[in-house]
Formats: structure tokens, C-alpha cells, sequence
């Protein structure tokens, strides 16, 4: 097998503590509620994150840091995420890309896209594009309850 597929998905309610910051691809954005979580929260690294694992064959973003850990308390996701992608690359694969969809009706994400494609891209060691969708209202993604990623990861054998 010369390439494989993984898909990945991660979802964080809102925090309600005030001083939770919210990131979503490594990008902080300011003055938003942050989402509740063991790590930093960041449901679209987490997603590719899975994603990449799920491809590899090797397990899940949990078995690798569980939130039982301290050690993994309040860690940036971008650093898991790049740890992952080492992960990949020792079981003799490469990242070729990943393709995410994050859900939430706000904030706004148009303007932070690039940046978390950017971001995401240099931890994981490949492309990733982030497209965000509208829940338009419906269940609790709608209702502004939390965020939602889905992921999918392309390898190719190193």
C-alpha cells in the first residue's frame, strides 16, 4: 500500500471561564470564549491531528495524550500535533495533506483561515486547508454550545 486515509474529529464545549482563550488552528482569536478542555482545546488540531493518526494505524489523539496526564495539561495543540506528525513519519509515512471542516456560526473564521492553514501546515509538515461551515442554528453546534472538526488525511509511504 503506497498511500492511506484517515479521518479525524474532535468537538469542545464553550469554557465559562473568563480567562480561557480560544484557539482554533494555533490561531488565537482575542476576546472570543475559549472552549473548555485538558490541552488548549484547539478542536481543529486536534481533528488533524486524529486524522493523521487514523491514517498511520496508530490509535487516537487519547492513547497518545490522555487527558488523565498532567503533563498534557494546558499544552499548546499545535505541539501535539507536531509530535504526531513525527509519529506518522517514524512508521514510514509522510503527510500529504488534510482537509478540514470546522463548525461553528461565530465567531467569523474567514479572516484567521490563512493563518491557521499556515500554522497547521508547518506542524504537520504538509498542507492542510480549513474550511468553516454554519451549523445555521441547528442541535448545539447552532446554538453556539461549542465547535466541531471533521478531518481527513492523506499519507504516502516514505
Amino acid at each position: 500500500m503506497t498511500m492511506r486515509v484517515g479521518l479525524g474529529f474532535d468537538v469542545h464545549p464553550f469554557s465559562d471561564d473568563p480567562e480561557r482563550r480560544l484557539v482554533l488552528g494555533g490561531v488565537e482569536l482575542p476576546g472570543e470564549r475559549g472552549l473548555a478542555g485538558h490541552s488548549d482545546a484547539d478542536v481543529v488540531a486536534h481533528a488533524v491531528a486524529d486524522a493523521l493518526l487514523g491514517a498511520a494505524g496508530l490509535g487516537d489523539l487519547g492513547e497518545h495524550f490522555p487527558d488523565t496526564d498532567m503533563a498534557w495539561k494546558d499544552a499548546e495543540s499545535l505541539t501535539l500535533l507536531a509530535r504526531v506528525a513525527d509519529l506518522v513519519r517514524g512508521a514510514g509515512w509522510q503527510p500529504a495533506n488534510v482537509d478540514c471542516s470546522v463548525v461553528l456560526d461565530a465567531p467569523k473564521l474567514a479572516p484567521h483561515r490563512r493563518g491557521m492553514e499556515e500554522r497547521l501546515g508547518r506542524a504537520a509538515g504538509a498542507p492542510i486547508t480549513v474550511k468553516p461551515r454554519r451549523a445555521e442554528g441547528l442541535g448545539s453546534l447552532g446554538r453556539g454550545e461549542g465547535v466541531a472538526c471533521w478531518a481527513i488525511a492523506l499519507i504516502e509511504r516514505a
